[in-house]
This record gives structure tokens, sequence and C-alpha cells, in this order.
């Protein structure tokens, strides 16, 4: 059970889902979403047993990349609505219990930007100073390209003043200068104005990127983790119990860092482990996901990572190695278009050729490993992609609500919609909709909830609780004990394309009863004898572990 005293860590035993609105329902015609149209499917979000929402930008925004390029921090792009809609938005969805956090774009603003439009006005203007500068493109040598499909360099030549400006990711989005301290304050007022609105803490987009050191990778500076310390202080002493979750790409002794010493980060996504899931499938093979968790764990006990398979990026490789991202272009990226930068713009189900064994798996183990899960709108219902569109649009296309025109998701004609719905015929919006999954009792959309159900009954041992691997000889076998204040559960997966079988030792729990956690069904008590699975191709058994009556 939960400790009252732990309440205000709600996160580390929630289950988030990303929406963007863009792409989630349009309630006034336009082909494009907004937010009146989420909060008319805030009841569907419900049903599904997540508890939390995460927003990507709703921001003023040029869109030149989907919102990430921020024109205003204060408003909201008029086509997704009001402020008052927001709010109305913000209202209902804690009226139905569920928490919402959004994406706050830290790094860099669009060049659009009215900081940076009066900074290129001339070399003296006073908001010159809150972006980076060079006479040259010189300057920080050797720090990598992130988008090297579009990027030439870091630096570009602004034609107004004859300088160049700094900007870690597309060269229409110039990079904050954090050695400013307005900037730095700045940044802390649009925290509290959001904050103020009712959101319930920040998906902080690209933080290891917001200062700049000669001589260094410019990722991962003391001045970053200090930043943020400053942050999370002004949180927790002005807005407490609210959340700051970390996109930070990097390998685990990195990654780990922004937790700090529970005074930076709560949440941290962790992309070490994300690719190898899908390596350790392709190879059948455990080894790369103990490996993983094993240098991803333990955390400080305030913090958690956040468990994903997809989101609305590309499955980014760029914390593997050269073999491995080999292995799942080979695999999962056979086509040239499917891939983009050091990633794969795919889907969850095309990604996986929309095998249902593979998609129950995949859920049931990011349900099952140490942290939050968090899924992507549309996953939940087979959602397909659309690698054509260009960039990432692919995978952010309208939600497909019912076989209706458009998917349920607008009743303009198609030709309006911001983009374009699925209608491969393996992904058709008429066949993988949320009408129709959720009238067949045997649908993947129906089983997912049945297991978030599952998971919630014992969310504190999945959220909260340690981990043991037990090693099996047969290394396509994935098998773990999850413990938490005296609850043990036992979680063995097959991560072959065949059926397996596996002998463990559990004769310390001698005497103990077995149950299947979704079925409830009683498997033969525990002996001394080595226990016996069997397992079809990708599946996986969830076993309660307890403890025997009293004699």
């Amino acid at each position: 059970m939960i400790n009252e005293n732990q309440e205000n860590l709600w996160y580390k035993d929630a289950i988030f889902y990303e929406v963007p609105v863009r792409s989630f329902y349009d309630s006034n015609g336009d082909g494009i979403g907004d937010f009146p149209g989420i909060m008319q499917k805030l009841e569907y979000i419900k049903s599904l047993g997540v508890d939390c929402i995460w927003l990507m930008p709703f921001y003023d925004s040029p869109l030149r990349d989907d919102g990430y390029d921020i024109r205003d921090y204060y408003s909201i792009l008029p086509e997704y609505g009001t402020i008052r809609d927001f709010d109305n938005f913000i209202t209902e969805a804690h009226r139905l219990g569920l928490r919402v956090i959004a994406d706050l774009v830290l790094n860099h603003v669009s060049d659009q930007n009215k900081w940076f439009q009066e900074a290129r006005t001339d070399r003296t203007n006073r908001k010159r100073d809150w972006f980076v500068w060079s006479d040259t493109p010189d300057k920080y040598e050797g720090v990598r390209i992130i988008f090297i499909d579009t990027e030439r360099s870091n630096w570009t030549l602004d034609p107004q003043t004859g300088q160049y400006y700094w900007h870690r990711f597309f060269s229409h989005q110039p990079d904050l200068n954090y050695d400013n301290p307005e900037v730095r304050e700045e940044m802390k007022n649009v925290i509290r104005f959001w904050l103020n609105r009712g959101l319930d803490g920040f998906r902080c987009d690209a933080v290891p990127y917001l200062f700049e050191r000669e001589g260094t990778s410019c990722e991962n500076l003391p001045e970053t983790h200090e930043y943020f310390r400053e942050i999370r202080r002004m949180i927790d002493a002005e807005f407490p119990n609210k959340i700051l979750l970390a996109e930070a790409n990097q390998w685990p002794d990195d990654a780990k860092k922004y937790f700090g010493n529970e005074d930076e980060f709560q949440m941290n996504f962790n992309f070490p482990l994300m690719p190898r899931i899908f390596i350790s499938l392709v190879k059948e093979d455990s080894f790369p996901i103990e490996n993983i968790i094993s240098k991803t764990i333990p955390v400080p006990d305030k913090c958690s990572w956040g468990l994903f398979l997809r989101n609305h990026d590309e499955l980014t490789l760029e914390m593997v190695t050269d073999e491995e991202r080999d292995i799942m272009y080979q695999e999962y990226a056979k086509v040239p278009k499917m891939r983009l930068n050091l990633g794969i713009r795919r889907r969850l189900a095309p990604l996986v050729d929309n095998d249902r064994y593979v998609l129950e798996f995949l859920h049931a183990l990011i349900m099952s490993l140490p942290g939050s899960p968090i899924m992507y709108y549309g996953d939940e219902i087979n959602m397909g992609d659309n690698i054509y569109l260009g960039d990432r649009n692919g995978v952010r296309t309208p939600m497909q609500w019912s076989y209706d025109r458009n998917a349920g998701f607008s009743r303009v004609d198609p030709e309006q919609l911001f983009a374009p719905v699925i209608i491969n015929s393996n992904y058709h919006y008429e066949v993988n909709n949320v009408e129709s999954m959720s009238r067949l009792p045997t649908s993947f959309l129906n089983w997912l909830r049945k297991l978030i159900i599952t998971r919630k009954k014992s969310a504190a041992i999945f959220g909260r609780g340690t981990i043991e691997f037990i090693h099996a000889d047969q290394k396509e076998i994935l098998a773990f004990l999850r413990y938490y204040e005296g609850e043990t559960i036992l979680c063995v997966y097959n991560l072959a394309r065949k059926p397996s079988y596996v002998t463990m030792d559990l004769r310390k729990y001698s005497g103990w009863h077995v149950r299947e956690m979704l079925s409830l069904s009683r498997f033969p008590d525990i002996g001394d004898l080595p226990y016996f699975f069997t397992l079809q191709r990708n599946s996986f058994f969830w076993m309660s572990l307890e403890k025997p009556d009293p004699q």
C-alpha cells in the first residue's frame, strides 16, 4: 500500500498519455484539433485508465517544427482555442481526476519570437544578449549536429547584423543565452504563468543543451544542472507537488544525473532502454534489456524513469552502438524513407508489422519494468503512419475515432484536414478506430484497458518496487521479480518468435501460491523442485506470488 506521506509521489504510480492538441479532435470544423475538442474526449482518455495527460506544445507558433518553435510563450495558438478554452480543459480534466503536464521548450525559440526579432535589429539592442552570437562560425567546434539530415552547422548567419547565431536544432530556432540572468528569470516567469493556470508540471524539452562552453560538447554542463536546481527550488516553494519530466537523450550515466540529489527532475525518459527493447526482440535475447536496466537503476527514492515505446519524434538511435543501429535499420526500417536523422520515423504498430502478439508483449513489458509508462495517442488502437508526409508528421496524423468520414476527427472536407487520415489497407481508419474497437471485446484496445486495470491493482509494486532478474538458460527468456512492502510479482517474457519454456529456481518461495494476474487463474504452488513455464511466442505471464495460508 502507498504511505499517506508519499501521496506527492503520484507520478511514480501514474500512467501518462501523450496528446497533440492539433491531432486529437476538431470541435469547430476547421480541420485542426483544439482544446474544446480534447475536452470533449476527456471521458475517453479517462476510460483508458491513464492518470496524466502530456500535451505537446500549444503555444503561439509559426509551426515550422510543430509548435516546438515558440513565437509567444504566454499565448495559445489561435487554431487551438483561447486561454479560456485552456482553463476550461484543465478544470474538466481535474474534475475527472486527470492531471495535465505540458511541453516546455527552454532551449530555443522561433526566429519569429519577438525577443529574437528585437535582438536582431542591431548589435546594441537590449535583447541582443538573450541569444548566443559570434563573428565567425568557428566557436564550439566539434559539437555534434543533432539534425544531420537538414543542418550543416550549429551556426547561421543573420544578414541584418552580420553575426552568426547559435542553434542546436533547426536554423529557424535560435538558442537562448542562459548565461544571461534575465533569460533565466524570464523562463521562470513562463513556468509560473502556466502553473498558476493549473498545469501539474512540465515535460522539459531538450534539457542537456542550455549552456555553451568552449572545449566541451556543450551538453550536460554543470551550469545546466545548477539552473534546473534553481527551477526546482522555485517550483517546490511556490507550487508544491508539481513535477518536471526531463527529455535528456543521453547515455545512462549522464541521463541519471538529471535526477540530481532529488533536487532536479522528478522524472526522466529512459531513452537508453527504449531502443534496446526492440533490439532484444530482433535478437531474441534478454541481455540488452537486462544490461541496460542494471545501468539505469537504482534512482533516487523520489524519482522515476518514464518508460515509453514510441512518441511524437523519430525512434532515436543516437544512444546505441553502430552495430545496434544497423540491426534496427535492417529490421524496422527496411525502406530508406522510414529513416530520419539517426532514427526511424514510424509508429508502434507498423514498426512491428501490426503483430498482436508483439504489441501485447511490448505494452506488458513497459507496464512492469521500474518506472512510469508513457503511452502515445492512437497506439491503443494500433494506428498506422504515413512516412511520405515528411519530417515526423507521419506519426502525428488525426486520431481515428470512428469509421465515419475523416475517421470521426472532423466534419470538414478531407482536403481541409491539417494532415490526411490513414487509409493504408493494413491500418485503415474504418477498422482501426475507437468506436469499432470499443465494441469488440477481444480488440487490442479492450485488452489494453484490462492490462492497465490489472497494473493499477499493483501500481505501487510496479512504480515504486525493486527488481531482481532471474537468469534462465534460454537467452530468449526475460524473467524478473518485482518487490514492494511485502508483495511480490513474478514477470516472465518470451522474446522468441516461437514457443519456449523455462525452469526457475523459486525454492525460497516454497509453499507459496501462484496466481496469474490477468485471468486470476491459480497455478500450481511453488515447491522445492524448479518451477516450470511454457510460453507461446512473444508472450508473457504476470504472476502474483502469495504467501501460504496460516496453519
